[in-house]
């Protein structure tokens, strides 16, 4: 059977590894004691009836431990997850800690009050911008410095290697034939590879400095109308009886027609010239239509004609 009496005896006055010892007081480091300190009352091993509070990820539990669960360790405690709300956590204490000694209600609830207003800070705290001091020690900067400092010299010295030499193959030091490296035979294929692409595509940027323009509709339009202008009575007839002729014995059609006819096609002289019988060009002007524009005044109306 378990006896609290004989528990607190030998952890006060023999040992006890959550025991932490001070010139003023002790302290318990246990987790599960409800007010920090080492003493009878406040005791989680040496008290089989206790309760206390702790916080997991945000959230506030109440644990509890009676004497009929002393023989089974995995199930000990009991956790009771607290609401946000104080007020109704305070209800949940009350509730589940109706019978219990006042010491730990009284303690359990001062304990809810300081976890609540931590969990509050540590909001605002995540809220704010706050700057991260990092620290860098002495020796790892020496140690960089120096690294720095050799790997300079050493690409110098690559460098100035890579000149020599091609300056030697270029001179002809070495003859015909020479054995590269793999990885410097690589990068100068790299090199040409990149320059290859560079001036194809100052090539292509060329080219595309040429654009195209589409027409203006309206200008469009208005070649359209000057093309699509009839003809005279005359040319009309000329036309069909060309036509009819043309119908009757196509093979006999003159070099003249035919090439009046792709002249008239190819260039659009058609919608304003028309050969006349004697080989010349005939200019055909547009019939002129009389407008006839009245204004309205005060006394009587005026009329005025307009040639267009």
């Amino acid at each position: 059977m378990q006896n609290d009496e004989v528990i607190w005896h030998i952890i006060r006055h023999k040992h006890c590894s959550f025991m932490a010892k001070t010139t003023t007081q002790n302290f318990c480091r246990n987790q599960y004691n409800v007010t920090g300190l080492c003493n009878r009352s406040s005791c989680p091993l040496a008290n089989s009836r206790y309760a206390t509070i702790l916080e997991h990820d945000g959230i506030l539990y109440l644990y509890m431990k009676t004497i009929e669960r002393a023989h089974m360790p995995n199930k000990l405690w009991e956790r009771v997850k607290l609401p946000r709300n104080y007020e109704k956590a305070l209800e949940t204490i009350d509730k589940h800690l109706q019978f219990w000694p006042k010491f730990l209600v009284h303690k359990n609830k001062q304990r809810l009050t300081k976890l609540t207003q931590y969990l509050i800070r540590r909001r605002k705290l995540a809220l704010k911008v706050r700057e991260k001091i990092m620290t860098m020690p002495t020796k790892q900067k020496k140690r960089e410095a120096r690294r720095e400092a050799k790997a300079e010299i050493a690409a110098v010295l690559d460098k100035a290697i890579e000149k020599e030499l091609l300056q030697r193959i270029k001179s002809g030091t070495y003859g015909d034939i020479y054995n590269y490296p793999v990885k410097e035979y690589e990068k100068v294929l790299e090199m040409e590879e990149l320059q290859a692409a560079d001036d194809a595509d100052e090539d292509a940027a060329e080219k595309d400095d040429i654009e195209y323009v589409e027409a203006d509709i309206d200008e469009l339009e208005d070649m359209e109308d000057f093309e699509s202008t009839p003809w005279n009575d005359e040319d009309m007839e000329n036309e069909n009886a060309a036509g009819e002729t043309d119908e009757d014995d196509a093979e006999m059609v003159s070099d003249d027609e035919t090439h009046t006819k792709r002249l008239r096609k190819d260039s659009g002289v058609d919608s304003k010239k028309a050969q006349t019988g004697d080989g010349k060009w005939k200019i055909k002007r547009k019939s002129k239509v009389h407008v006839e524009v009245e204004y309205e005044g005060d006394a009587e109306g005026q009329k005025q004609t307009v040639q267009l």
